[in-house]
């Protein structure tokens, strides 16, 4: 196994917890730890300012992202981007509809799938979330260059589209 418990140049800053310490630097899965670390930090207060503004749960506002991006894509589609199960998705996409916020087309290519589209309101939704998102995002990559950037960005990116290789199943 690489030498991954090398502690980089000081930061300057004190306090770290020992827990937290251990967890970076004596950690043999400390890829997980740190990007959980990091997601949760993400997602915990974006999402519960999704569910206090618009009443959305976290699913729901998936699919109002993930339409926002991409109109006219499938609930398959959603669900493989974002690795919430299909009837999690399927819950939430029949609440948007029902609050139309979204609707379902059928697909001209394959008049027996539905495309997911939204609508005005949930565009209006979309539109004034985005820059939350986009605030606390810039929040958190504030330590790193424009060059370390993209440098994540794309090593990131790699294991993303590696993950369509993994099993979802652990043996044993």
């Amino acid at each position: 196994m690489p030498q991954r418990n090398l502690r980089p140049m000081q930061t300057g800053r004190t306090g770290l917890a020992a827990l937290t310490e251990a967890k970076l630097w004596n950690n043999p899965c400390w890829f997980a730890f740190r990007f959980n670390h990091i997601a949760l930090r993400y997602n915990s207060p974006l999402y519960a300012w999704v569910q206090k503004n618009y009443g959305l749960t976290r699913p729901e506002f998936i699919v109002i992202y993930s339409l926002g991006l991409l109109d006219g894509v499938l609930a398959r589609d959603i669900s493989i981007s974002s690795g919430f199960p299909k009837n999690t998705l399927s819950r939430a996409i029949e609440k948007l509809c029902r609050l139309e916020l979204i609707e379902r087309r059928a697909d001209d290519a394959d008049r027996r799938n539905q495309t997911l589209h939204l609508l005005p309101t949930g565009r209006k939704i979309f539109d004034e979330a985005l820059p939350k998102f986009q605030q606390f995002e810039e929040k958190m990559l504030s330590s790193l260059s424009p060059r370390e950037r993209d440098t994540l960005s794309h090593l990131l990116a790699k294991i993303v589209l590696d993950t369509e290789d993994w099993t979802t199943e652990i043996d044993g």
